[in-house]
């Protein structure tokens, strides 16, 4: 399925509601990946009021997503959708769900920066988390990328980098966990650390939910659930 398949409707009506659904999808898509870029930058700059920004505007994404949910369900009213249209119209609701929880992930990560701000421990990780917040950077974009194009190729090609996701993840724990165990005092802020990797690996996963819908709404096929080497 591509574009073109969006004007093969007797409704040009409709065409145009489809259209308009999956650029409303792009336009909160990147809205989520402002406040992914700015919570990093807020970090790396120790910018608290970049952080605070990113937690004050999670509303609009929240609004966002009622909004596009509630156009496709109108949709979904009005024109009874089959076949590919249904599956367009069910990946966009999947798609703004993810997003707007990789919203809340972002607003979570700010939140923790705020926290510790004057702290001078956590500059001793945020190396660590900003190469690995990068990458989920990237993994969202390329997700969006893939989504606006219709592009199963792009997408394979994104939803394979979540294991690298993972292990960036796995290896920041470990080096938390040797913190905790030599200095029990660091155990608060260590676990706030951990929280905040822990929502950057959610948006990895979340990045990956978008490319298996966009396999799904192209190709027909359910990935979830399997390996990557299973693919």
């Amino acid at each position: 399925m591509d574009k073109s398949d969006l004007g093969k409707h007797i409704s040009q009506q409709f065409d145009t509601e489809l259209e308009d659904v999956r650029n409303r999808v792009l336009t909160m898509g990147g809205l989520v990946e402002q406040q992914l870029g700015d919570a990093l930058q807020a970090l790396v700059d120790g910018d608290t009021e970049l952080g605070e920004k990113v937690v004050s505007l999670d509303y609009m994404v929240n609004e966002m997503e009622v909004s596009i949910d509630e156009e496709c369900t109108q949709i979904i009213a009005r024109r009874q959708p089959a076949a590919s249209d249904l599956r367009l119209i069910m990946a966009v609701i999947k798609t703004i769900t993810d997003l707007e929880r990789i919203g809340d992930e972002a607003e979570r990560f700010a939140r923790m920066m705020l926290h510790h701000s004057n702290d001078e421990k956590s500059s001793s990780l945020t190396g660590s988390i900003e190469n690995m917040g990068e990458q989920v950077k990237k993994m969202l974009h390329g997700a969006l990328d893939a989504f606006a194009r219709m592009d199963p190729d792009a997408a394979t090609k994104v939803w394979h980098k979540d294991s690298k996701i993972d292990t960036q993840y796995e290896s920041i724990i470990r080096q938390l966990i040797t913190y905790m165990m030599e200095d029990p005092r660091s155990i608060p802020w260590s676990l706030d650390v951990m929280w905040s990797a822990r929502a950057l690996e959610r948006i990895g996963d979340r990045s990956s939910n978008i490319c298996e819908y966009v396999i799904y709404l192209v190709k027909g096929k359910d990935v979830r659930h399997i390996s990557p080497e299973q693919f």
